[in-house]
């Protein structure tokens, strides 16, 4: 393959080695749906806004407020809650068997 080939993410390269596979997409539409799904389901509303303690927040679509702490920015707080929707979303419909980095179902501890 040309080094400065684009991959695409959706289906397998011709060159690419047989592996049993082949003109099947690399990502499933159940999955690429979950990850839209997560992203419309977290986006941030409104205006950012200051509280009496001096913490700025803003609301999350799924009506979590996000917020700044005492060692974490607005900005990481968005970010790590967007990561973790995805996350929960893709996990929910990942196929069976697949290996994974974090059990599945999560239990609460």
């Amino acid at each position: 393959m040309d080094e400065n080939a684009v991959v695409s993410d959706q289906t397998r390269q011709p060159d690419a080695p047989d592996d049993g596979h082949e003109g099947q997409p690399a990502v499933s539409a159940e999955m690429r749906h979950a990850k839209v799904r997560a992203a419309t389901d977290h986006t941030t509303v409104g205006r950012v806004e200051t509280t009496a303690d001096g913490r700025v927040t803003i609301a999350c679509a799924c009506g979590m407020e996000l917020t700044n702490g005492p060692t974490w920015s607005l900005d990481e707080h968005i970010r790590l809650h967007r990561a973790e929707a995805r996350f929960l979303a893709l996990a929910a419909v990942a196929p069976a068997g697949i290996p994974r980095l974090v059990g599945w179902p999560l239990t609460e501890s």
